[in-house]
């Protein structure tokens, strides 16, 4: 299955989700690529704490594939070639867990009938390859966006199960910019079937996933005075009401992630140790992932309200 993880403003969550929800899935037993099509501003490597993929990507990253400056774009081994240390030490139930770096110096460029038909082979042999391909896509109206919508619309991908995830955080901008960027006359439904999607397919295969909520009844938010909880609470019904009105209610939700003050300062995996030993990571945020992570391919949460 293919997972396209897409956001209309950068800041919305969208890489150190995205990758949290390959580790997730990759620590299940599932063998999993992550692609990072964030041309130009490539943060995958940081993620997963794989500094070889910086190097990797000077020469033989995925922008410089697209163009066909390469044959085959560079595979990290995240289990092998990691530095954080309890990434090192591998479940043996685990599955593959394998980074495809995006150019440090790539940047976006117009697509060509070239690129799109490299683009279109190397999904599909993915596919073959791996239980579960991630694509985190550059924020915004991207030409990795619009390459990812003509790619999955080839005849030769119809076969292949692709859906869409959009993050935002739980504020007002975003989530008008993400209902924008799904429903708005140029956006991701309208572009898609442009290119040869079907509209009520499409929209079936986009869920959307709300990053950075934070809880009143949590202990973080505990010591807000009243005022501030009552005021937080109300704003709270204000943007649930604001969702619904842009076609972004609770059935459209696949989950979200809480407010997590490690995430704000450091853009990384949140592991079972972060949780259960150092305490350093909130209980909320790793059941929220795992519960994210189940959902990409549970066909429950993806059926047509």
């Amino acid at each position: 299955m293919l997972i396209f993880a897409a956001s209309d403003k950068g800041g919305a969550g969208r890489s150190v989700t995205s990758a949290n929800l390959a580790y997730r899935r990759a620590l299940a037993g599932d063998e999993v690529c992550y692609l990072d099509f964030d041309f130009g501003s490539p943060t995958a490597s940081a993620v997963f704490d794989v500094p070889e993929a910086r190097r990797a990507a000077e020469d033989y990253g995925l922008h410089a594939y697209l163009k066909g400056e390469v044959v085959e774009p560079a595979r990290i081994d995240v289990w092998a070639e990691t530095e954080h240390w309890v990434l090192r030490n591998r479940p043996s139930c685990s599955g593959r867990l394998v980074l495809m770096p995006g150019d440090l110096s790539g940047g976006d460029f117009a697509t060509t009938e070239n690129d799109l038909r490299r683009c279109v082979d190397l999904l599909l042999k993915l596919h073959h390859e791996f239980d579960l391909v991630i694509v985190d896509l550059r924020a915004g109206r991207s030409y990795a966006l619009d390459l990812a919508l003509a790619a999955t619309a080839q005849p030769e991908m119809r076969a292949v199960p692709a859906r869409w995830l959009v993050l935002h955080r739980w504020t007002r901008q975003h989530v008008a910019g993400a209902a924008h960027l799904v429903f708005g006359r140029r956006g991701l439904v309208a572009s898609g079937v442009a290119r040869g999607h079907d509209a009520d397919a499409l929209r079936g295969a986009i869920r959307f996933v709300r990053s950075a909520v934070p809880d009143p009844d949590s202990p973080l938010w505990s010591q807000a005075r009243p005022a501030q909880s009552v005021w937080m609470r109300v704003r709270d019904g204000d943007l649930e009401q604001l969702a619904s009105e842009h076609g972004m209610g609770r059935s459209q939700v696949l989950g979200s992630v809480p407010f997590e003050p490690v995430l704000q300062w450091r853009e990384q995996l949140i592991t079972d140790e972060d949780v259960l030993d150092s305490q350093i990571a909130d209980m909320t945020t790793w059941q929220a992932l795992r519960d994210l992570a189940a959902r990409l391919t549970d066909d429950r949460h993806w059926e047509v309200a």
